[in-house]
């Protein structure tokens, strides 16, 4: 055990990423299971589709999951929070936009609260808002990513120094070795998105797995700085489009409606690469098979330990 694992009531210290509309109960559910700590991404699902995946996520598990809330996004805020405490659930996790407004409500319902963040400034200001863990997310992640663009590599240890609490590594992690990297980093855990599709339980389109199983150290490509909305998605057809759009000089508005959670679902779930994006991080390359959840978190426990074995001759707890 941790501090990340104690303060989540968790095996492992893995932190599913938030998936957004395509969130679901199998894979969370399969994720918490597995002794990691599985998500729920609200996007801009209304109500009553998040509160149906919690409740059958419950069905599935007895152990931890969280729901994490972009504050920005979602168009059903105080209704997301409401869900949270309705339910009991026991870990939120926050990004896009201001946390600190509604950390100490959640915790006078004992939710942990966990702040997705990109720089030490924004790690320093959720601490300080009384945030209990950190997830610093670099620029090799999967989706909707910070304009500053920094890697994980050297964001993780700078917020490690900077601040008091939990530091979680995401982007760029997807074995026992990125794991194995980011706790000599410092952190106290990882959180994986793009990894997890790629397993048995995710109810994606296989032509979403086959991708990323088929996908090479530079299958991903980044869309929307012209319109200063930075995403990684998969090489695909439909991503050739986006930056055709961008060469042609796309508005805003026109480029945030070809992105919006209606073609991801296209090209997710439907597999229509051609009519809808798919994400997708730099870890892609290193995705090689479709395991179960289960042997792709206890895997990685056991390959990082063999690798702190090695080095040191100690073990890594779990």
């Amino acid at each position: 055990m941790n501090n990340l694992t104690d303060l989540l009531h968790i095996k492992y210290p893995i932190i599913q990423g938030a998936m957004g509309n395509i969130s679901n109960a199998p894979l969370t559910a399969a994720i918490s299971e597995a002794g990691a700590l599985g998500t729920i991404g609200v996007g801009t699902m209304s109500v009553e589709q998040v509160e149906g995946i919690i409740l059958e996520t419950k069905k599935r598990t007895s152990k931890p999951f969280a729901l994490n809330i972009p504050i920005s996004i979602t168009p059903h805020l105080k209704e997301m929070i409401r869900l949270v405490v309705t339910h009991g659930i026991p870990v939120v996790s926050l990004s896009a936009g201001n946390p600190a407004p509604l950390i100490p409500y959640f915790h006078d319902h004992n939710v942990k609260v966990i702040c997705v963040v990109a720089s030490k400034k924004q790690g320093k200001k959720a601490e300080d808002a009384g945030a209990d863990v950190i997830v610093a997310e670099g620029y090799e992640a999967a989706g909707i990513n910070s304009s500053l663009e920094t890697t994980t590599l050297a964001l993780v240890p700078q917020l490690v120094d900077t601040v008091d609490i939990p530091v979680v590594a995401a982007g760029g992690i997807g074995d026992g070795r990125g794991l194995a990297s980011m706790l000599a980093l410092g952190a106290s855990g990882v959180q994986m998105g793009t990894r997890f599709i790629a397993t048995q339980e995710a109810p994606f389109h296989e032509n979403y797995k086959t991708t990323l199983v088929e996908a090479k150290d530079d299958s991903t490509v980044i869309v929307g700085r012209s319109v200063g909305r930075v995403r990684r998605v998969m090489k695909t057809p439909y991503a050739a489009q986006l930056i055709q759009k961008e060469q042609e000089g796309v508005a805003l508005e026109e480029f945030s409606r070809m992105t919006s959670e209606d073609y991801h679902r296209v090209g997710a779930l439907e597999g229509k690469l051609d009519q809808g994006f798919i994400n997708g991080g730099q870890v892609s390359g290193l995705v090689s098979d479709v395991p179960t959840v289960k042997e792709l978190v206890e895997g990685m426990m056991i390959d990082a330990q063999e690798i702190f074995s090695k080095l040191s001759g100690s073990g890594v707890e779990s």
